[in-house]
């Protein structure tokens, strides 16, 4: 009895920091953003569409595999940053930015803007790689399936199967690798954006 009661009155304290942590996020909330991040989404999305509608079934199964294989990697390396971002100690950074490092500084903005940067590679990188793989691994399945004569509808069903597993199985990897190189990975990345963005 004294145990269901010392749970109750444990949910209870988590239910009162959860809705402390929710009002402060509600008044946190960058409404700019969510509406700038949903435009460009639209419009990267719609683009890269039509692209691959009109351009990519004209390609050959070796171009379909590579492009998919490319877009499918690009996926992964862009979820890692993310998850990376989002993992990183912002303190070790503004140790590096007093010392003048350089990417340092970018590193700090990234990480203070952890969410946005986070959204951008997992959400919008993620959705342009899914456009790009899926039409790609279309084009390999119309491939085999006439030049080994086989149904298409199952060749099509097992090309996307795969896609998708290597897709989920090199971000399941990334992942666990992020959030242990976390720093470095950040780090590495701001050094490369600080080339042609200065912060």
């Amino acid at each position: 009895m004294f145990w269901k009661n010392d749970s109750k009155s444990e949910f209870k304290n988590l239910l009162v920091q959860t809705e402390k942590k929710e009002k402060i996020k509600k008044e946190h909330v960058d409404v700019k953003w969510i509406v700038k991040i949903v435009a460009i989404t639209f419009v990267i999305s719609f683009s890269l569409s039509l692209f691959s509608q009109t351009t990519i079934p004209n390609l050959s199964v070796f171009w379909g595999i590579l492009i998919t294989l490319l877009f499918i990697l690009i996926g992964i390396v862009f979820d890692i940053i993310g998850v990376a971002v989002t993992s990183a100690d912002e303190k070790v950074f503004h140790s590096m930015n007093s010392r003048r490092v350089k990417g340092a500084k970018v590193a700090v903005k990234f990480k203070k803007n952890a969410d946005k940067v986070a959204s951008f590679c997992n959400d919008v990188i993620g959705d342009i790689c899914g456009i790009i793989s899926g039409a790609s691994a279309t084009t390999i399945a119309v491939g085999i399936a006439s030049s080994m004569n086989l149904d298409l509808l199952f060749v099509n069903l097992t090309v996307a199967a795969i896609a998708a597993s290597c897709t989920i199985g090199g971000k399941a990897i990334g992942k666990s690798f992020a959030m242990n190189k976390s720093d470095l990975i950040l780090y590495q990345f701001a050094k490369i954006v600080s080339i042609f963005y200065k912060g």
